[in-house]
């Protein structure tokens, strides 16, 4: 169904690997058209909900943009490239289901944009994160010196930015890039046993906490004011009805 990606379904978490391997995984327009249409099918698949992303093999998440794709690019193009960029990490980010970013070895540029743009990370301890451009004389261009600034701070993200240096997987969770560093083998248990314990809450309430999270960093609305919009639908959803009836019954809800 997908030219570059390996989806699995298990107890409604969607595993999805993207699957370059001899290229290190690097995201082409095939890796993008893959994504974008795969998360068509995340927001309106109801047996789906929650998703890992990682990347094949034991070397590479995802090791950057696929350059000679690009090389010859002018500037209307790159900048075609870079909105491409961000209408599929914007459809990943604004997902009313939780994507978890598994980062098995190298996240580099496009990689650790891609991996930013996940709700949060889990990293094995080979792990390597960097925004490598500017030694192609270029700067992230899929949202990457947004969101980096937005995780770690604009000082440390600047020095990243700055000096294209590659941290490793103790440092990224030093800086709270990263949620957790785990041995090679336990990185999908771990995000499996997270998600499978997110999936046992209300997915209407999850889906509102991502709106209301994620309001925090757009500038066009009042934060607030999605808080209490979303709060307020909330009452008329069944599943709150459930969690209230639940609790004052006290037993486990059933979402």
């Amino acid at each position: 169904m997908y030219q570059t990606l390996l989806t699995e379904i298990d107890n409604h978490i969607l595993k999805v690997t993207i699957n370059r391997p001899d290229k290190l995984n690097a995201l082409n327009k095939q890796v993008f058209d893959d994504l974008d249409n795969l998360f068509d099918e995340v927001y309106t698949n109801n047996n789906i909900r929650s998703v890992i992303i990682t990347g094949a093999g034991s070397k590479s998440f995802v090791a950057g943009a696929d350059i000679l794709e690009f090389k010859d690019f002018t500037p209307e193009q790159g900048m075609a490239l870079s909105q491409r960029g961000h209408q599929v990490f914007f459809k990943i980010e604004n997902c009313p289901k939780p994507v978890v970013a598994a980062v098995n070895g190298f996240a580099l540029g496009g990689g650790c944009e891609l991996a930013m743009s996940c709700h949060f990370r889990i990293a094995s301890k080979n792990a390597k994160f960097g925004q490598p451009e500017v030694n192609l004389g270029l700067l992230p261009g899929y949202g990457g010196t947004q969101r980096l600034v937005q995780l770690i701070g604009k000082a440390k993200a600047l020095e990243l930015l700055f000096t294209a240096a590659m941290i490793n997987a103790e440092e990224a969770l030093h800086l709270k890039l990263v949620n957790y560093v785990v041995e090679e083998t336990e990185l999908l248990p771990k995000a499996i046993s997270i998600l499978e314990l997110i999936n046992s809450k209300s997915p209407n309430a999850i889906a509102q906490c991502i709106a209301a999270a994620n309001a925090v960093f757009d500038e066009k609305v009042n934060g607030y004011s999605i808080e209490t919009h979303t709060f307020g639908s909330c009452f008329q959803s069944p599943e709150m009805k459930e969690g209230v009836t639940a609790f004052l019954e006290k037993r486990k809800p059933v979402f």
